[in-house]
Formats: structure tokens, C-alpha cells, sequence
């Protein structure tokens, strides 16, 4: 049983590897190239120019992180290094910090709505997992939506459980491919033009199943997707 899990891990390394090292090599261009680019604008006039090249590699930056993130979170998860830690949360302000957070990754337009359908004081579950989910699934829904679209953060309880719903107005997921989406590396067949590891809704399944929860989805092409996450208040 060792012998295979460390032989799945292993297999998981190579194509993570093999994976990154296509990934890595957009960002990267376009970092040695806006860096580059940037020395030549000197003037005052310029600083549009020089303002456009820095945003471009805060971008890549930011997309280089995520796919190192999302495979040290999985590692750990393989291997069973994360440990979850009971303390007490009040709800509201750990959406509003999250949403906050995301700020610098909307684009033109794009705004994110926190609705709190019912009073949910303080419960207990492990904060930096709930968060790693919520921080997930919103960043999901920017990146697959377009400007001037609204992204709602929908909270509630139902049936001794804390319910999100993360609800976007994007490009929606194939109805061929829905079955896949929780799998690893895979990918649906409409992102092929944005960047990702195919790993990222595979680790916040496993990030819920760790609070004893669960998720799922419904999602439309062309018109958006609801993730619906579930897990226990007590």
C-alpha cells in the first residue's frame, strides 16, 4: 500500500514537472521582455508604456505562484501533512478579508458581492482551510469571467451546515467535461487560452472532504458556473 502510494506521488511529481515546465515558460518570456522593455522608457511621457510592462509582470508573477502553490498544497495533501485545526470563525469577516484580498486580480469592471442570506455568528472549523477554499473558487470565477461581470459570494446555513455559493457569469464548463472537473490536471476544453494547472479544483475537493464536507456544481456554457460547497457547523 506504501510501495503504490509513494509510486502514484511519484508519477503525480513527473507530470507536475513536465506540466510547470511548459507553464513556466510564457510567464517567464513575458517578464525577461516587459523587464527588458521597461529600461528603454525613460521619459514622463512614457510612463503609460512602463506602467502597462509592470502589470504584466505583477501578472506573471502572480500566475508563476499559483502553480508552485498548487503543487505544494497537493504534495502535502498526498502525503498527509496537512492537519486540520478546530478554533472559532465569524463568517462575515473571513469573506469580507478573502474578498479584499482579491482586489488586485479583477478585471475591468468585474466586482465580487458578498450576500449573507441568514445571521451566522461565530462556528468552529479550521480557518486556513475554509479560507484556502473561498480563495479558490473566487479566484476561479475572475479568472474565467470577463469584464463587467458581478461574481457573488452567496452565504448560508442549511441542515447543520454552512453552505457557500460562489456564483459567476464566465465561460461556463462543456457539459462533456463536467464530469472530469474534479480530476487531476484536467483541464475542460474551453480554457485552452488561459493559464492553469488542471489542479486546483482537484486540491479544494480535497481541502473540503478534509472538514468533512462536500461540493458540487451546476454550470451552463457560454453562461457561467455555481459552485456549492457544504460542510459541518458543528
Amino acid at each position: 500500500m506504501a510501495l503504490a502510494k509513494e509510486k502514484e506521488l511519484g508519477e503525480l511529481k513527473s507530470r507536475f514537472v513536465s506540466m510547470a515546465s511548459h507553464e513556466f515558460r510564457t510567464p517567464l518570456s513575458t517578464i525577461m521582455s516587459s523587464a527588458s522593455l521597461i529600461s528603454k522608457y525613460v521619459n514622463e511621457e512614457q510612463n503609460e508604456r512602463r506602467e502597462k510592462h509592470i502589470n504584466r509582470i505583477k501578472t506573471a508573477v502572480n500566475n508563476l505562484t499559483g502553480i508552485l502553490n498548487d503543487f505544494l498544497s497537493l504534495s502535502k495533501i498526498e502525503e498527509g501533512k496537512i492537519e486540520v485545526h478546530i478554533s472559532p470563525i465569524i463568517l462575515e469577516e473571513l469573506c469580507l478579508e478573502t474578498i479584499d484580498e482579491l482586489k488586485g486580480l479583477l478585471k475591468s469592471g468585474q466586482t465580487i458581492e458578498h450576500i449573507q442570506e441568514d445571521t451566522i455568528g461565530s462556528f468552529e472549523t479550521d480557518l486556513r482551510i475554509l479560507k484556502n477554499i473561498l480563495f479558490n473558487l473566487l479566484s476561479n470565477a475572475i479568472k474565467y469571467s470577463g469584464p463587467e461581470t458581478t461574481i457573488r459570494c452567496k452565504t448560508f446555513s442549511e441542515a447543520e451546515n454552512l453552505c457557500f455559493e460562489i456564483i459567476d457569469e464566465g465561460i461556463g464548463i462543456p457539459e462533456e467535461d463536467q464530469k472530469h472537473l474534479f480530476s487531476r490536471f484536467f483541464r475542460a476544453s474551453n480554457v485552452e487560452n488561459i493559464q492553469g494547472t488542471g489542479l486546483g479544483l482537484n486540491i479544494v475537493k480535497k481541502y473540503v472532504e478534509l472538514l468533512g464536507g462536500n461540493i458540487s456544481f451546476t454550470s451552463t456554457h457560454g453562461k457561467g458556473t455555481t459552485f456549492i460547497v457544504k460542510i459541518p457547523i458543528s
